[in-house]
């Protein structure tokens, strides 16, 4: 009995066994042969090791060790290991894990990931669009919103670049948008020049320079980048070579904002107008100007500007005043004067100054009001042909 009894007491005691604690640990998951792999890496390691910058595998793992669940700690049985890997080599088994297998991430840090991706995107599709009317970029936050127009969805799976790429496809369906123009240097022999000239004008290519030198044409031209492969093979078909001088042209032919920013950028300081007051009525000018400038010294210069020739007939009633100088705002997109400052501003908005601004970036010359009336007249009348069959 004291046996038995010794022998059960003993079977209670517990020995201490050897734990290791993982912490900071990142979980690469592999499925195979319908079993679960997992192995435990340090965080922010396994990425490094896949693109080649970590080359030493006990960096990245925290044990040689295959679970079939790290968090509950459960090891992966070897007869498992056999059926699905062919082998019960850890090291070879860790390793092709790590290959391909799929990193666990948690849910903040994967949002985290998404939206930098996903600026990323937006950031590439800044750089290689531009909007065809205005031949500049568009903005990244327009971009993103864009995106979100189309229910773009970020693959975490797939290169930022190609997710680009498929966004505007996309987005040229439905928005003013279109690929910015390459810039290549094509230097080909003299003789090979005319058949280089057809077959650009073939492609609507925009020659920006030409130099003839020696016995070679050194031509700089913009293409579309879906022609480039093209472009290049005919360089080297006709004995010439290639050069890409920029990936992405943006508007660079007019490099001054104030071209299409809506502010005062030209004031003319002095334009002659004759006007037909009265007394009265240059008495309300001169007050007017003296509430403008809130000054009594600036009314005297205001009023020496103002020179009235009156008659000798008119000194008892009204007066023919010639008035010298009087500001006038010039627009240099419309090449015409429009008033005075709150006129200009609202020459801003009308659709005379926005129709010359489109012509512009076509490099057209501006039309006056009444041919800008008549211009726009005539497109919706085109408009209107298009709801109709013959």
């Amino acid at each position: 009995m004291s046996q038995r009894g010794g022998t059960r007491g003993s079977s209670t005691v517990k020995q201490p066994i050897g734990q290791k604690k993982l912490t900071n640990v990142a979980v690469v998951r592999l499925k195979k042969h319908g079993m679960r792999f997992e192995v435990a890496c340090y965080q922010n390691k396994v990425l490094s090791w896949r693109s080649g910058v970590e080359k030493d595998v006990d960096e990245v793992l925290q044990s040689h060790t295959v679970y079939s669940n790290v968090s509950k700690g459960v090891l992966a049985k070897s007869k498992d290991m056999i059926a699905a890997f062919g082998t019960n080599d850890l090291s070879a088994i860790c390793t092709e894990i790590m290959q391909k297998g799929e990193l666990q991430v948690a849910g903040k840090e994967r949002d985290s990931q998404l939206s930098t991706q996903k600026r990323d995107i937006a950031t590439i599709v800044m750089q290689k669009t531009i909007n065809p009317e205005t031949q500049r970029p568009y903005t990244i936050n327009m971009i993103e919103s864009l995106m979100a127009e189309i229910h773009f969805a970020v693959d975490p799976h797939n290169s930022s670049k190609k997710q680009a790429l498929e966004v505007i496809r996309e987005l040229q369906k439905r928005f003013p948008i279109k690929r910015a123009p390459m810039r290549l240097r094509l230097i080909v022999p003299e003789e090979s020049s005319p058949s280089l000239m057809e077959k650009l004008n073939e492609w609507n290519a925009e020659v920006v320079s030409k130099d003839e030198s020696g016995n070679q044409l050194s031509l700089v031209c913009e293409i579309e980048p879906s022609i480039f492969r093209d472009c290049e093979a005919l360089a080297r078909n006709l004995h010439g070579r290639s050069e890409i001088l920029a990936v992405s042209v943006h508007f660079e032919k007019d490099t001054n904002v104030d071209h299409f920013d809506d502010h005062e950028d030209f004031i003319e300081p002095s334009h002659h107008l004759t006007v037909s007051l009265n007394t009265a009525e240059l008495d309300e000018i001169k007050l007017s100007e003296a509430l403008q400038k809130q000054s009594i010294s600036e009314v005297n210069n205001v009023a020496d500007k103002i020179v009235p020739t009156v008659n000798d007939d008119a000194k008892k009633n009204s007066a023919e005043v010639e008035v010298v100088e009087v500001k006038q705002s010039k627009c240099s997109t419309c090449n015409a004067f429009v008033g005075d400052v709150k006129q200009y501003r609202e020459h801003f908005k009308s659709e005379w100054h926005k129709h010359n601004l489109r012509r512009k970036t076509r490099q057209l010359p501006p039309l006056t009001a009444d041919e800008c009336a008549a211009s726009i007249d005539m497109g919706d009348a085109k408009s209107d042909l298009k709801e109709y069959s013959f």
